[in-house]
């Protein structure tokens, strides 16, 4: 019963917003922040029932060289991809994510690694918002998903080094890097497994 008295309640107050926006003037353009709130500023704090889907879900691709384009390939000059000295741990894996590493395993530095994997809308959005409240990441939403970034100066070497991660549609494509950030390297990735 009570459930039920919720229910009608919340019903009730949507329908009062519906008609008292109906009536609201158009908002004035607002300037961009350089940073937007947390991607659960958004979320409502009570889950909405969601249609079945009707596209076929989104595929974790399974080859490294065919996510980045002819001008970010050419950034990593003669660098390997996916060297055999690193065995299992790149390629296709068990749980059918890809790990795609770009660099030799005899440098400390000039390394790139991405993983994409399958990951919910719920612990995406925990990871997400934990990267921005408590490590400082910048999170934003380009390209219908959400992205976080960070670069820092490593604690042995004078290179940069960061991390970015883009969620969408269940997919999570999670790149970290030692002094190599090839330019358009995460736009090519979501473009190539996002279409």
């Amino acid at each position: 019963m009570v459930r039920i008295r919720t229910a009608v309640a919340g019903s009730v107050a949507v329908l009062a917003m519906i008609l008292l926006t109906a009536c609201a003037p158009d908002p004035s353009p607002s300037p961009t922040s350089p940073r937007t709130p947390p991607p659960s500023a958004t979320a409502s704090a009570t889950p909405a029932a969601t249609p079945t889907p009707t596209a076929t879900p989104v595929a974790v691709p399974t080859d490294c060289r065919a996510l980045v384009s002819e001008p970010v390939l050419a950034q990593f000059g003669d660098l390997p991809l996916n060297d055999p000295a690193y065995g299992s741990d790149v390629g296709t894996q068990a749980d059918g994510s890809l790990v795609c590493l770009w660099g030799r395993p005899d440098t400390d530095t000039g390394r790139l690694s991405t993983t994409i994997s399958r990951m919910a809308r719920g612990p995406a959005l925990d990871l997400l918002n934990g990267l921005a409240d408590s490590e400082g990441y910048t999170c934003y939403t380009p390209d219908g998903g959400i992205r976080c970034e960070k670069t820092w100066i490593d604690e042995e070497y004078p290179v940069t080094d960061g991390r970015t991660l883009f969620w969408r549609d269940d997919i999570l494509i999670d790149t970290s890097y030692r002094n190599l950030a090839p330019s358009g390297y995460t736009d090519s990735v979501i473009a190539a497994v996002f279409g």
